[in-house]
């Protein structure tokens, strides 16, 4: 197995996939000639040829209408948004279209189409270029959402996705493309959507969280050297592994949950809901939540008062040990 970055396991995940099945295209803003903005879809032009991986004009609502078309025409289309809040212009394709087209024509019609875009903040960029959006997506019924947080899984779910006779949204966290590093296999690689991962086993609190925020509770997890901190990774959060979100919050009896976007109506709020429904007489104590704020993604200057934080999520793990 090599050792790669994430974007260097999801520009893997992406020749294999191509070279597999020729129903497989790339469009988007950026990615056949530079390889896309972060490099992910580097080489897949100059392999596959300009039919197979194309650049597209800046026009999110195209991106996906054009993908919507050749969906039905066919292929396998993945559209990358070139940032997280540039794919709020094609939220109207995404729910009153892509979401209902199997619903639509009563299971006659699968449609294996991916979005996926680089997510979160923590990379100093401007407005609109670091956002947590993934709510917005697992309340649109129809659509499969999944965030890795390891390179290997970077491309055990991409590969999925493309696979999935569903469209799937998958959110990369564009902190960790480069500076995190894993063993990823080589050749064909899936990790099925719907399976959550331990990162980490332990017995007195759990820390639930996805994505960028998964490398954080493992940080937090180390500080706290006088605790045993099970972290587990929820890798899909659509459909969501409910079995492996109880077993934990029953082994442990406590449950912290961790997310960079904002805190109402977050994806934290329907896994404590879930908890609270199914999972009340094993637990402890609250469901406690960490999360990002109730306002727009901040500039850069205060980006690290916003974003979830280790001396913040250990707070949360003493508060509930103390309850």
């Amino acid at each position: 197995m090599a050792e790669l970055s994430i974007v260097e396991a999801i520009n893997d995940a992406f020749h294999v996939e191509l070279e597999r099945d020729p129903s497989v295209m790339v469009l988007g803003e950026d990615v056949g000639r530079a390889g896309g903005v972060f490099r992910a879809t580097a080489g897949l032009r100059d392999k596959f040829g300009p039919d197979r991986c194309f650049d597209t004009p800046l026009a999110e609502a195209g991106i996906l209408g054009s993908a919507i078309g050749l969906c039905m025409a066919g292929w396998r289309p993945v559209c990358e948004m070139q940032y997280d809040a540039f794919s709020y212009p094609c939220l109207d394709q995404l729910i009153t279209h892509v979401g209902r087209y199997r619903w639509r024509t009563g299971g006659k019609m699968s449609f294996p189409l991916v979005v996926r875009m680089p997510y979160g903040g923590g990379v100093r960029a401007p407005e609109l270029h670091d956002d947590s959006p993934e709510t917005y997506y697992v309340h649109t019924p129809g659509v499969k959402v999944a965030i890795p947080s390891t390179p290997s899984d970077a491309k055990g779910i991409l590969t999925a996705a493309i696979r999935d006779p569903d469209p799937v949204v998958v959110l990369e966290p564009k902190l960790h493309y480069r500076t995190l590093k894993g063993e990823v296999p080589d050749g064909e690689h899936v990790v099925p959507l719907g399976k959550a991962r331990l990162a980490r086993e332990g017995d007195d609190v759990t820390l639930v969280a996805y994505g960028s925020m998964v490398p954080l509770c493992e940080q937090a997890a180390d500080v706290l050297e006088d605790v045993s901190v099970e972290v587990l990774d929820i890798r899909t959060l659509k459909p969501l592994d409910e079995d492996a979100l109880l077993a934990s919050a029953a082994k442990t009896g406590r449950v912290v949950i961790v997310q960079e976007a904002p805190r109402v109506c977050g994806f934290a709020a329907e896994l404590a809901a879930i908890l609270a429904e199914k999972a009340i007489l094993d637990l402890r104590g609250p469901v406690l939540r960490v999360t990002g704020y109730d306002v727009p993604y901040p500039y850069w200057q205060i980006e690290d008062a916003y974003m979830p934080s280790v001396e913040r999520v250990t707070a949360a793990v003493r508060k509930l040990l103390d309850f």
